[in-house]
């Protein structure tokens, strides 16, 4: 079964583009790898919610935009063995390094995929 790992953060309005260069490097990476997809959303319509909401997640303020990604692996294990390469990559250093966002607001995870149509 298919594997997807999950990311949301928040990204200062004016380093949007310098996101998306890393985000192309880091696609480009992680799919000469063998990730089967990369993508990156930009949100458009995301309400701040009273309670719960993709901007509370990652505590976005009125200058930032929540990032929506996730990518695709043909499995748990080989997820697994990508991103270690990806990590390991001398390529992504520096942009891991100056990430334009704030990193310790970064909500990611692993998730079985459960149903596919």
């Amino acid at each position: 079964m298919s594997y997807v790992d999950g990311f949301i953060v928040a990204v200062p309005k004016d380093k949007i583009e310098a996101y998306k260069v890393l985000a192309q490097r880091a696609g480009a990476v992680w799919r000469e790898y063998g990730a089967l997809s990369y993508v990156e959303a930009i949100g458009d319509d995301v309400p701040y919610g009273e309670l719960t909401s993709f901007p509370r997640a990652v505590q976005a303020t009125e200058d930032e935009v929540v990032v929506f990604s996730w990518i695709t692996y043909e499995s748990r294990e080989s997820r697994d063995s990508i991103l270690a390469k990806v990590m390991a990559d001398p390529r992504l250093k520096d942009e891991m390094e100056n990430m334009p966002f704030d990193g310790k607001r970064l909500i990611y995870g692993g998730f079985k995929v459960a149903i596919k149509l």
